[in-house]
């Protein structure tokens, strides 16, 4: 949190939950990265050695990617880690940058979270109540846990925007102007 910003004790306490959680999350699935090298090397080990292939290993590389991937999101947003425009933004004031992140969070991350999850759980559920697996003979069973993540997710992300939010409103309407000046 901001220490130059004066920020009402329910914003901190809700900017504080969301954050610990997100945090957990990220440095949770970050393991999976781990798992994911061993199972690459076991895989081109087998492929390239012996001249052996698994449908099942490729498709649990293939999930796991997912997993980091999707579950790591908020985690990247909490620690500025995505993909943007610094050219103009980095030389800004403080006050001018919160109120760019405050419009970026309402105009653009939480609509297209709100897309995504409702586009989601019809997909979600169809693969449910199917039982979804993999197409391909010897790939792994239970798809639907998978596409489950998705909306799971982006809920995540979008509760991570919302941390963003008051954070940056707090930046915005209570910043010490002589801290930012000086």
């Amino acid at each position: 949190m901001e220490k130059t910003s004066r920020c009402p004790k329910t914003f901190t306490i809700i900017i504080e939950s969301i954050d610990s959680l997100n945090e957990f999350i990220g440095k949770s699935v970050s393991w999976l990265s781990f798992v994911l090298v061993l199972l690459v090397t076991i895989d081109v080990v087998m492929r390239y050695g012996f001249n052996i292939s698994f449908v099942s290993l490729e498709e649990m590389q293939w999930h796991l990617y997912a997993l980091i991937f999707l579950l790591g999101a908020g985690y990247t947003l909490r620690h500025n880690g995505h993909v943007r425009v610094d050219v103009i933004y980095q030389r800004l004031p403080k006050r001018i940058r919160a109120f760019i992140n405050v419009i970026g969070v309402l105009f653009f991350l939480f609509p297209g979270c709100y897309l995504v999850i409702k586009t989601s759980i019809p997909f979600v559920h169809s693969s449910w109540l199917m039982n979804e697996g993999s197409a391909d003979p010897g790939g792994l069973p239970g798809r639907y846990i998978l596409k489950a993540v998705v909306p799971i997710a982006f809920v995540l992300l979008a509760i991570q925007g919302l941390s963003m939010l008051l954070k940056n409103i707090c930046i915005f309407l209570w910043l010490d102007l002589k801290k930012e000046e000086g």
